[in-house]
């Protein structure tokens, strides 16, 4: 091929960066709810950067937050009377499954795991995601606006996760999350293991598993310096100039030492996650997140050190081997260090429904331990901390002048057992109410299901 025609095909060309998927592929087509300027008063108000403020203000308009607390409102806005009730940002879930594993729960329904391979990063989750799973509707009611649907942990390498805006949409684009970076679903110890293991294939122990994902790691190294070095022939302007055959296994790797995807690890034990950060020490890439990590609260000034989230079940453990060495305090001994990031995660259908509790028992925990943990210190580990670690803070997991207007109304302190979502705001619009039916969101699955009933 001549330099010219291929000058000529260099736009086009470009326009696929090395290691992550071109921009235009798959795009959100989210686009806020139309809404009218809410002013909520007399609220308790956790803001999810550590403040609480009583009797206070809080004003959405544009689909966005004006202030909080005290400010100018205009003349004709909708007033939300909130005395004696609590209001928090909307709540963030970073490891869900809803979509992926829709309910019912049947075989048709599962769409998680692509374990015909021990490294599938070419796979997206959000093309498995079904807009119709009733969970979406569920995790509304419990005050969940944002969540990262992720694949399973069958695979070494399961594939990109998708985190969506948790409105109704005829399509998984409807519901992505503008703005918010890929990221990469990865396990370690005993789930890639015994899956292959059973088949009489590498891997089936945790050496092979390392073993396993530096291989990858290398050839996407191999990957990044081969479009570097046909990047340099065009620029020479040498004829024969070709550029490597796409890979979409290795743009996923690639994107990741790229530092455009956010590496999301699914790791229990201690000496797994500090293995694992070795490994990303030589093929210097970040993990953005270890999930589950029931021995985290062992390496917590590590965590903290390295800037790696800890996502964290409040008191789930003992299910297996890895699981074995789990303490109620986890997630408040990993919150502790200068820097950390703790975050109360679900991994679970009907826990995306109670995220408030789930950190509620957390709190406890830590308090019961004298680690003294306030509502408004642990509200992060469901907003603003779990935000950052899906890489959309700068949009969304704290009530701050300019950001989402993802809000919650509680019917009192939302650490309680009592406690329910009366009304979720996305974007400044009334997405959910509790009083009323008609902001109480059914897919068509479920309107066909209750038609078939009545009839």
């Amino acid at each position: 091929m001549r330099y010219k025609t291929l000058l000529a095909l260099l736009p086009a060309l470009l326009t696929l960066p090395v290691g992550g998927a071109r921009a235009e592929d798959y795009p959100s087509t989210y686009a806020p709810l139309s809404s009218e300027p809410t002013l909520i008063t007399h609220a308790t108000i956790l803001t999810g950067t550590g403040e609480r403020l009583d009797d206070a203000s809080l004003l959405l308009s544009g689909g966005k937050v004006v202030f909080v607390g005290k400010g100018e409102v205009p003349a004709g806005v909708k007033t939300v009377d909130a005395k004696g009730r609590w209001v928090t940002p909307g709540l963030i879930d970073v490891h869900s499954h809803l979509g992926v594993y829709a309910s019912p729960g049947v075989t048709a329904h599962s769409d998680g795991n692509e374990m015909t391979s021990p490294t599938t990063p070419n796979v997206w989750a959000e093309h498995s995601v079904w807009p119709q799973d009733p969970g979406f509707s569920r995790a509304l009611a419990g005050g969940v606006t944002t969540l990262q649907v992720l694949p399973g942990s069958g695979n070494l390498i399961g594939g990109r996760g998708v985190t969506l805006k948790n409105v109704y949409s005829n399509s998984y684009q409807g519901m992505k999350f503008p703005g918010a970076p890929h990221g990469l679903k990865m396990a370690c110890g005993e789930n890639p293991k015994r899956v292959y293991g059973e088949r009489k294939q590498m891997p089936s122990t945790r050496m092979g598993n390392m073993a396993s994902y530096r291989a990858q790691w290398l050839e996407a190294r191999q990957y990044i310096d081969d479009w570097a070095e046909y990047e340099q022939q065009l620029k020479a302007k040498k004829d024969d100039a070709k550029p490597p055959k796409r890979d979409l296994r290795l743009e996923t790797l690639a994107g990741v030492l790229k530092g455009e995807i956010i590496v999301h690890m699914h790791c229990y034990r201690a000496d797994e996650m500090m293995t694992i950060l070795d490994m990303a020490d030589e093929f210097d890439y970040k993990v953005g997140t270890f999930h589950h990590g029931v021995e985290a609260y062992k390496i917590a000034d590590t965590l903290a050190e390295k800037g790696v989230c800890g996502a964290l079940w409040a008191d789930w453990w003992g299910f297996k081997m890895e699981a074995y060495d789990g303490i109620q305090e986890n997630i408040a001994i990993v919150d502790r260090p200068k820097g950390a990031c703790a975050i109360v995660h679900s991994d679970d259908a009907e826990g995306i429904q109670r995220l408030n509790q789930e950190a509620a028992k957390a709190m406890g925990s830590g308090n019961r331990a004298g680690l003294a943990i306030s509502p408004e210190h642990a509200i992060a580990w469901i907003t603003s901390n779990a935000a950052k670690s899906l890489g959309v803070d700068s949009y969304t997991g704290s009530l701050e002048a300019g950001k989402m207007a993802d809000v919650v109304l509680w019917n009192g302190n939302p650490f309680s057992v009592y406690a329910k979502a009366e009304q979720v705001y996305i974007d400044g619009a009334l997405v959910y109410d509790r009083e009323n039916p008609d902001r109480q969101p059914v897919s068509d699955f479920e309107l066909g299901q209750l038609q078939g009933v009545l009839q």
